[in-house]
């Protein structure tokens, strides 16, 4: 059995205790391949380090996430789209918009995340996109696109069937993590209303810990639960649900 983990920050502190111990149960698992996403400046020197450690395994993408554009935004991405350029990346990720935390940083966010997508089209790259309270807000952003045209993964989604569907409309994979796995989340009735075809499996590691672990660090050994919860939603067996699910991150990553 193969499965990816479309989406984790394995590069955090938080793992630096027993990263090997992390590795080792992903693969025994059946984890095959890790994509991680960058943040911000100061991550990704960590980035590249994990890397370094299993290039096999761990797939590095470059990008701004929206939570950390503030008002030295234009700095930030000046280093990143040279890192970007000059390095070996699989994707521009994780961007977007956040109106969680922070409205203050909206039109800084929506320019950082329109510069994003061009270097993406420039570079013939997929996006990873962190959508939180704000999925109409690029939604408008990516359907007034102009250019080549995007693929990519809505990250963690969260949102309602008819989102689910302008998502795919778009031509984009839907990122299913432990809240498919949260009992009043409703990812699952989402799900019921779309074809397998059209998702990933992520963890977003260490966050969003999926059950039986929550309250706990997420890794992406618990990948395998979440595809064992997407069996079960569909009604297939596991084995199914891996095949299908790799074939679509390879779409979106051309491995």
């Amino acid at each position: 059995m193969n499965l990816i983990d479309t989406h984790a920050h394995l590069y955090q502190e938080e793992f630096l205790p027993d990263i090997d111990g992390v590795i080792a149960r992903a693969k025994e698992n059946g984890i095959s391949k890790i994509y991680l996403p960058n943040v911000d400046v100061p991550s990704i020197a960590e980035l590249k380090a994990l890397v370094l450690k299993d290039p096999a395994l761990f797939i590095p993408m470059m990008g701004l996430h929206p939570c950390y554009v503030k008002a030295d935004f234009k700095e930030q991405l000046a280093i990143i789209e040279a890192e970007l350029r000059h390095g070996k990346y699989v994707a521009v990720g994780e961007i977007g918009i956040d109106l969680f935390w922070d409205k203050s940083f909206l039109m800084q966010q929506q320019e950082a995340f329109r510069t994003q997508i061009t270097w993406a089209q420039e570079l013939n790259l997929p996006i990873v996109i962190h959508a939180r309270d704000s999925l109409e807000e690029i939604f408008q952003i990516l359907e007034a696109q102009e250019g080549p045209p995007l693929k990519g993964i809505f990250h963690c989604f969260s949102g309602t069937v008819d989102a689910a569907k302008r998502v795919i409309a778009l031509g984009f994979k839907i990122g299913v993590g432990g809240v498919v796995t949260f009992k009043n989340a409703g990812l699952d009735k989402v799900l019921k209303e779309i074809a397998l075809e059209h998702v990933v499996l992520e963890t977003d590691a260490p966050y969003l810990t999926p059950v039986p672990h929550r309250g706990k660090r997420n890794e992406s050994s618990y990948v395998k639960g979440i595809a064992e919860k997407v069996a079960e939603l569909y009604a297939l067996p596991l084995s199914e649900v891996a095949r299908v699910t790799t074939e679509n991150a390879a779409a979106i990553f051309d491995f």
